[in-house]
């Protein structure tokens, strides 16, 4: 196994390059997710990232399957909250209880390393969710809680809540981010820094947009996300959007990287970052993205340079 940096969340000691296990059970099958598995913890990668959700449960069972024996390892994030049956409520005290469980048995494991809120639930008070995991973290079933796609208001109520609740809080944010989705930047990152929180980017290749891969003018390749999509990722690769890639491409290449090198290590060499999140559906993809987390440490003045021209528009 290759050495790969690690960093603190909560408790935890996390490889700075995660693998969001979305794809399985969803683009990919079973021996098609271990293979992928099995790149990433020879790579070094010990964070592996998924939800209740993901491939209709497919993807915890995939991956508690192909970690196995390698459990102890392995830092296993997993979410609950999202894609709620109508009349529940995804961060009622009931609801978390149940669905850590079935997490827990589809996983194969007794214990969840990090558990996150998918999305704010509004019709659930905060105290009422991190009361519930609180719960579960007394009783051993997960060692530390997060929350995803929260806004710094909503993470200082939470942090708030617990404080005057007397309950564990969020130790970890997961948002999207990266160079051409700055959003977090204006609130969500300082609320992160000012709770002494950590933040792990999701979609940080701006699905796969930061590969290189897509070009402007020219058709998605064939099989690639974005030709999935077909017209709902106008978007994502915008005349705009892929100018700014070209510039960042050209960036990369001047430098002596490539643009995926560039894309990963830009948010890797932020402090408080503590793993970055990328898909993959082969071993090669995995293998790629965790060298490339760790191949350019950005200097300051590095950083400036790369931050003017990804917000350059048009």
């Amino acid at each position: 196994m290759a050495i790969m940096e690690t960093r603190k969340v909560g408790s935890l000691e996390v490889s700075l390059a995660g693998l969001g296990c979305n794809n399985f059970g969803m683009r990919i099958d079973e021996d098609a997710s271990k293979a992928v598995v099995d790149a990433a913890l020879d790579a070094g990668v010990n964070h592996f990232d998924t939800a209740d959700i993901y491939g209709g449960g497919k993807s915890e069972e995939f991956l508690g399957r192909a970690l196995a024996a390698r459990r102890e390892d392995v830092v296993i994030t997993t979410k609950v909250g999202m894609g709620v049956p109508e009349g529940m409520h995804g961060g009622s005290r009931d609801y978390v209880l149940s669905r850590c469980d079935a997490s827990l048995q589809r996983l194969g494991t007794d214990h969840i390393d990090l558990y996150l809120l998918h999305q704010p639930d509004l019709t659930t008070p905060i105290g009422e969710t991190l009361e519930a995991f609180g719960e579960l973290i007394r009783t051993g079933k997960v060692r530390e809680i997060g929350c995803s796609n929260f806004s710094a208001a909503q993470l200082d109520e939470a942090a708030s809540v617990a404080r005057d609740l007397g309950v564990p809080g969020f130790v970890n944010a997961q948002n999207d981010y990266s160079l051409l989705n700055r959003e977090v930047e204006a609130e969500v990152l300082p609320a992160v820094d000012r709770l002494a929180m950590t933040f792990m980017p999701y979609f940080p290749l701006a699905s796969g947009v930061l590969t290189g891969k897509y070009k402007r003018g020219e058709e998605h390749p064939e099989g690639s996300r974005l030709a999935a999509w077909g017209k709902m990722a106008g978007e994502f690769a915008s005349d705009a959007r892929m100018a700014v890639v070209e510039r960042l491409d050209e960036y990369a290449a001047a430098h002596g990287h490539t643009l995926s090198e560039l894309a990963l290590s830009w948010l890797a060499t932020n402090p408080v970052v503590g793993s970055v999140i990328a898909g993959a559906t082969k071993p090669e993809q995995i293998r790629a993205n965790a060298a490339a987390t760790v191949a350019w440490k950005l200097t300051a003045e590095e950083r400036a340079e790369v931050d003017a021209i990804a917000r350059v528009e048009g």
